[in-house]
């Protein structure tokens, strides 16, 4: 996993390419004013997240007409179907965006079994314009605008698998373990909740606040804290995606 680079080398690094330097100053000065409006961390990443979408980046929801996106939501279709992902299973995306992958488990799942939450109206907004294009409107797809990681508003003992991508490589800490306390109220005895996270073997870091950097040992531990037992996933590890992956069950 790369670590930062040193001042000197983010000088390189800006002189090498002045465009990405001007973003960067861009996301700087942006999360300095959204830090300053929004103590909280989930309502300050819903609104990089909608200024993103504002100014036009393909990050914030995803891009549609990019290859990379249909072929990591692809990616993460297949892997859930490897490993035993059914059409009767409820499913509960985290951070479900604009439905990478979301639209392929809709179009799988029987209806009304697909459960996707996320921070930002905007990017359910373009959801919905997905399920309309897929004319998925018939599988009654659940899509929910959430401000934490209660899952307050979700039955108990309800879901086969959760599933969430790329939501805690832009967490910290707090956030996560949020989720670890309240998440095994609406899991299946037998459930198993799989994430993706970036990964570092040397110092954890965060970049602006954004971008969220961690051991495997401390999410693992992190997660035995509320009860919970995490393992490495190599099998996805194998498949070459920036991000690593864990799973987590119900100790």
């Amino acid at each position: 996993m790369a670590q930062g680079r040193g001042a000197l080398g983010s000088v390189r690094h800006a002189m090498q390419y002045p465009q990405r330097a001007r973003r960067y100053l861009r996301r700087l000065r942006r999360d300095a004013v959204l830090r300053l409006r929004h103590r909280d961390h989930i309502a300050y990443y819903s609104a990089v997240v909608d200024d993103a979408i504002v100014h036009g980046e393909a990050t914030a929801v995803g891009n549609t007409g990019r290859r990379g996106w249909n072929e990591i939501g692809l990616m993460q279709f297949d892997y859930l179907k490897r490993h035993g992902l059914t059409p009767q299973h409820r499913l509960l995306e985290i951070g479900c965006g604009n439905l990478r992958a979301g639209w392929r488990f809709i179009n799988y799942l029987d209806a009304g079994n697909y459960y996707g939450i996320d921070i930002s109206l905007e990017v359910l907004f373009a959801a919905q314009a997905i399920v309309a294009d897929h004319d998925l409107a018939d599988k009654l797809p659940h899509l929910t605008l959430v401000k934490d990681m209660t899952f307050s508003f979700l039955p108990a003992a309800y879901f086969d698998i959760v599933h969430a991508h790329s939501v805690f490589s832009h967490s910290p800490l707090a956030v996560i373990e949020e989720c670890f306390s309240h998440l095994p109220r609406v899991m299946k005895p037998d459930a198993f909740f799989d994430f993706t996270f970036n990964r570092t073997d040397g110092t954890e870091h965060a970049r602006l606040g954004e971008d969220w950097y961690y051991r495997t040992e401390s999410l693992v531990a992190a997660a035995e804290r509320h009860g919970l037992k995490a393992e490495f996933m190599d099998d996805w590890e194998q498949l070459g995606h920036v991000q690593s992956k864990l799973r987590v069950t119900r100790g």
